[in-house]
């Protein structure tokens, strides 16, 4: 198998055990606030196959990998939960939302430490591969962190506002939820024209920082 090959699969699985773990993240949040859904769904698990959305999960990311996208972008099927089980009502949504990003972070901080590790011994297969998880968990978290509805930063700023404002902006992401795939699509159209320059150079920024380079 080529080498080029190899790493594009490489960053694919990455990308999809990356967005399942975000997924998983969001679910146990939910269920340490009081919210049994996701566990009753069967969802607190990081088996793929229960999270893997066909377009989000593994045609999108395959498409961006092996095109040289600029940036990667990949979703699971959202974990269930049920806002109004939350114990903490004011702040319960805006926990649980955080969560998926956090994993991301926390993934990319526990990598970049494997990646100096390895590079620092002369190890320099084993680091590009941790840097890739880590470059990969950096863009999810970054990109999950935009406030555009159904993304988590639309929904940590929606638990962060007084009651009124709230229900406006709940209203607002459901009819963009209405819109399904075409909404997405628009909005990667966008993303990738007007946002990713900055987007991607934020990113780097943090990745050459984590990494030593």
């Amino acid at each position: 198998m080529q080498p080029d090959l190899s790493f594009s699969i490489f960053t694919v699985i990455v990308l999809i055990y990356s967005v399942v773990m975000h997924e998983v993240a969001h679910g146990y949040a939910a269920y340490a606030l009081g919210d049994p859904t996701a566990k009753i769904a069967k969802r607190l698990t990081l088996n793929p196959f229960r999270h893997v959305d066909l377009w989000g999960t593994i045609i999108i990311p395959a498409l961006l990998v092996i095109t040289h996208s600029p940036f990667l972008f990949g979703y699971a099927k959202p974990v269930p939960y049920n806002p109004f089980n939350l114990r903490n009502q004011r702040w319960g949504e805006s926990i649980v939302a955080v969560a998926g990003v956090a994993t991301n972070f926390i993934l990319a901080l526990i990598f970049a430490g494997i990646t100096r590790f390895a590079y620092a011994h002369g190890a320099v297969l084993y680091g590009d591969l941790a840097s890739m998880v880590v470059l990969t968990n950096l863009f999810l978290g970054f990109f999950n962190l935009i406030p555009i509805p159904p993304l988590d930063g639309y929904t940590f700023l929606r638990g962060l506002l007084p009651l009124k404002s709230a229900m406006a902006f709940r209203e607002f992401e459901d009819r963009v939820r209405q819109g399904g795939f075409l909404t997405l699509f628009v909005f990667l159209i966008v993303f990738s024209y007007f946002l990713s320059g900055p987007f991607d150079l934020l990113v780097m920024w943090v990745f050459r920082i984590l990494i030593g380079q």
